[in-house]
């Protein structure tokens, strides 16, 4: 789970921007499941009162330090970055070659290849 500030724009862009399916089932007002392949994530909205005060740069800067990185598989690695970039998505190579990307708050999440 992962808790947010705008729920609906960050429920956007996990539904729009990567695909991934919203189940409907389970959605509240401050709350969206999901389906990862064989997992499902969530989002849960920040507290009101809490998230007034929280403060997301634009571009959003990558929190490196949070304790939790989502990654996603993909077929072709190339392909999704270059779809990545062309959304605006950051993106942050990494020194040992492989990349992670960042979504609208900040949160770094990885790709990786699905190819065993």
């Amino acid at each position: 789970m992962i808790f947010v500030k705008d729920l609906p724009r960050m429920t956007a862009f996990y539904a729009e921007t990567l695909g991934l399916k919203p189940v409907e089932a389970t959605r509240l007002e401050n709350y969206v499941e999901f389906e990862a392949g064989p997992v499902t994530f969530a989002l849960h909205a920040i507290p009101a009162q809490i998230a007034e005060q929280v403060v997301i740069a634009t571009p959003p800067q990558p929190r490196e330090q949070n304790p939790m990185k989502l990654t996603f598989e993909v077929d072709d690695l190339a392909t999704e970055r270059t779809r990545l970039e062309a959304l605006g998505v950051t993106i942050l190579d990494r020194p040992w070659g492989s990349w992670d990307a960042v979504d609208p708050e900040g949160n770094v999440f990885g790709v990786c290849s699905s190819a065993k």
